[in-house]
């Protein structure tokens, strides 16, 4: 059948550990963007959670084309940027929002495409297929290690104590801990799905950039906060706190040149705003999207002792939906 475009990955509910961890295999989670590849004899594409082109946002991905010069595949992955041998979200943040880098940073800020599932391979849709059996398939194209390209290996049905040891690990190396997936499960595109769970080692969430307060001493003259929003069940905009750390300056100036053009003179909120929040507040238009590091979310739906990870320009605002 013909290659299919673009595909929408497919999502994971966040959870513990299964208790029968011999029906699951377990991989790391990688902090990085979700990239779908698709590797043809007339080159490579990809595709995000929005289905965005990205091939020239990530050059790094053409090196597919020669690692499977006979094959037809859709591959699904993380692009991720390593800073002392572990993840960086903050490092890849310098990539994610450049359409089409310039050799030097890519030499500054290289980023390695991370693969863990393989959905179409020569003319063949393996949505129904077994996890399992699709990561069989995968590691027979030998893709380990392979230049800016990986697929690493996944622990598959390990008993109570490897389990234990493998989150053990992901915790001291400070990882953002695990992905279970049944074995059984077929690909569903675009689907959030219970046989996938994100295991974390710290909580964190995606938040809709709904205003910032100025900032002052070192940062006036700029963004001092963030005020962050979520929409509920109803479609409603909906406060959930303001995050003040977690910047770099770098990140302090680029959030303010993406926040200046899109000002409104009104709240963007459907509900009021504690009013030390909205004094002196600077709204904009809910268009950016941004993921936080927390401690506890409140019964009410707060965030509290917030720290600013990132812009994610993956993610729809109207995608940014409360949490239990």
């Amino acid at each position: 059948m013909t290659m299919p475009w673009p595909v929408q990955p497919m999502m994971a509910d966040t959870g513990e550990l299964p208790e029968d961890a011999d029906r699951w295999g377990l991989e790391l989670k990688w902090d990085g963007v979700r990239v779908i590849t698709y590797v043809s004899a007339e080159g490579v594409r990809a595709s995000g959670r929005r289905t965005t082109e990205l091939a020239g946002r990530y050059p790094e991905l053409s090196g597919l084309a020669d690692l499977l010069p006979h094959h037809d595949v859709i591959l699904d992955g993380e692009v991720v940027a390593f800073e002392d041998g572990r993840p960086s979200f903050e490092r890849l943040q310098r990539r994610m929002h450049v359409p089409r880098p310039d050799q030097r940073l890519i030499r500054e800020v290289p980023v390695r495409y991370v693969v863990f599932d393989l959905l179409f391979l020569d003319g063949h849709l393996l949505y129904d297929m077994p996890y399992a059996e699709r990561r069989s398939l995968l590691a027979e194209l030998d893709l380990a290690a392979a230049g800016p390209v990986e697929a690493p290996p996944y622990l598959h049905g390990g008993d109570a104590e490897q389990v234990a040891e493998l989150l053990e690990f992901t915790q001291e190396q400070r990882l953002e801990g695990l992905m279970a997936k049944r074995l059984d499960s077929p690909y569903r595109p675009g689907r959030r799905v219970d046989h996938w769970r994100k295991v974390k080692n710290f909580l964190s969430r995606e938040v809709v950039v709904c205003g910032w307060k100025p900032g002052k001493g070192r940062r006036e003259g700029g963004v001092g906060s963030l005020l962050l929003g979520v929409y509920d069940e109803k479609g409603r905009l909906c406060f959930v706190g303001h995050v003040g750390t977690g910047f770099t300056d770098r990140a302090l100036d680029e959030l303010y040149q993406r926040l200046w053009p899109i000002r409104r003179p009104t709240s963007p909120f459907d509900e009021p705003v504690p009013r030390e929040f909205t004094r002196d507040a600077q709204w904009v238009e809910p268009h950016l999207v941004g993921e936080v590091a927390y401690a506890v979310q409140t019964k009410d739906g707060r965030l509290r002792f917030p720290s600013w990870r990132g812009l994610r320009s993956d993610k729809n605002p109207h995608e940014v939906t409360r949490e239990p």
